[in-house]
């Protein structure tokens, strides 16, 4: 076989697919940006208990996508075995599902939500912790709309559609800047008015997916049936979904430690860490989109049965991550005392700022894209095992073990943090090119090596 004459994606088909992407992922990060100016104008207790609940959620925004990633993995298996009707079958299973799940945590969360608070950050002041309960009380109610939004946006991306996805994140994030500047500015509502547009933009966005999701002329969309578990679909799902969403929440839960061990450095450190966490998101914005790309396209190969083009579409998307990543992060160096200027820092914190940029971006170009796009691929090829002990073992060792070993034993402080993390980058890149190259993930994809 050839894999020139029988491509699963023509060029257009990836430029579709990807450049939606990226433009999605660099709305999110500037909307972030947005969202945490606008909220500062509430008080440092008001942005405190925004920044700690932010954590919290996290950790659950990245549980969910995970049950996103299995349902778009299954789907785009079934289209790339031509079976359009399963396809759609698993379209159902996986919102119900996610949605029923996310519906649950909801309601253990706001049962829950002092205790919650107290576990994860001890003691803190009376007015940040009065501010964080209120934030996650409305969060936790948007959680569920949330899942509806992630599992149908996952769904239009295993089509290959990412354009619909980008149109309604448009609208998803008008409404929450929006919101915001009424609830803040306008109203006064502290917290609340960052929360609650957060609730309406994500209901919005949920239901204009689903209701585009009914569509018949769409080649995955959601059958008039009467809805029936089907455990063999669901098992497939959580299979995917369960071992990437422990590895999300513990990678999530890793960065809060993180976080506090650099809380233990003084303010210019934690500063300087917090701007050059900004900055580092930009030069991920590509490598992000990628993650999401690199599902739809290589669970199609799979579901199609040919490990040829798993191999040459694996190779393509990771050689247009590694160039982009490049330009994208060499313009962000090149750029980086003139951007520095911008946040009006200390000269100390400038200073600190610039070496954790250069550290994680002049890094990031050579490493990012196979520690955290590749293993996607293992992913779409149901090798989800070896992808979270690996994750869970790096981040433990590595970027947690030599935090405290070089930034606080050897008093290197966030520098010594950060070489931790290009540690843990090193260790998973070796593993994962290596579990690559072994060709195992034919096995778990029930494929034949036919080079």
């Amino acid at each position: 076989m050839e894999a020139s004459k029988t491509k699963l994606f023509s060029k257009d088909d990836l430029k579709k697919l990807i450049i939606p992407l990226l433009f999605e992922q660099a709305l999110a990060i500037t909307v972030g940006m947005a969202d945490t100016v606008m909220i500062s104008s509430a008080g440092e207790a008001a942005v405190s208990g925004v920044s700690l609940i932010d954590m919290f959620n996290n950790l659950i925004i990245s549980v969910l996508a995970a049950l996103a990633t299995g349902g778009a993995v299954v789907t785009s298996q079934f289209l790339g075995a031509g079976k359009k009707e399963d396809a759609c079958k698993s379209a159902k299973q996986l919102i119900v599902s996610s949605v029923c799940i996310t519906i649950g945590i909801s309601i253990l969360v706001m049962v829950f939500c002092n205790g919650i608070i107290s576990l994860f950050f001890g003691k803190i002041e009376a007015d940040v912790f009065h501010n964080a309960v209120i934030y996650m009380m409305i969060s936790a109610l948007s959680f569920p709309f949330l899942a509806l939004y992630n599992s149908c946006a996952a769904l239009f991306r295993s089509m290959g559609n990412s354009q619909i996805t980008l149109k309604v994140s448009v609208v998803e994030n008008i409404i929450n800047i929006g919101g915001n500047a009424l609830g803040v500015y306008v109203l006064g509502l502290g917290v609340a008015g960052v929360a609650i547009p957060s609730l309406i933009s994500r209901a919005v966005a949920g239901f204009i997916l689903y209701r585009l999701l009914k569509n018949p002329s769409n080649e995955v969309h959601l059958l008039k049936e009467s809805f029936h578990i089907d455990w063999p679909v669901i098992h497939k799902i959580f299979y995917i979904g369960i071992p990437s969403g422990i590895e999300n929440g513990i990678f999530q839960l890793g960065r809060v430690i993180v976080v506090s061990i650099i809380a233990g450095f003084g303010t210019v450190q934690i500063a300087a860490n917090g701007v050059a966490n900004s900055l580092d998101s930009m030069g991920c914005i590509v490598g992000q989109a990628m993650n999401l790309a690199m599902i739809t396209v290589i669970g199609r190969c799979v579901g199609a049965g040919d490990s040829g083009q798993v191999r040459y579409y694996t190779k393509k998307l990771l050689k247009i991550t590694y160039l982009c990543t490049f330009m994208v992060n060499s313009v962000i160096l090149l750029c980086l005392s003139w951007i520095l200027k911008c946040y009006g820092l200390s000269p100390e914190t400038t200073q600190l700022s610039y070496i954790l940029v250069m550290i994680h971006n002049g890094m990031a170009m050579f490493l990012w894209p196979a520690s955290f796009v590749l293993p996607n691929m293992l992913r779409a090829c149901n090798d989800v095992r070896f992808t979270m002990v690996l994750s869970i073992f790096s981040m433990f060792v590595f970027r947690i073990g030599f935090s405290y070993i070089i930034g606080v034993n050897m008093g290197y402080g966030a520098i010594g943090v950060w070489i931790a993390m290009v540690l843990d980058w090193i260790f998973r890149v070796i593993c994962f090119v290596g579990r690559y190259l072994s060709g195992h993930w034919l096995k778990t994809a029930g494929l034949q090596d036919n080079r």
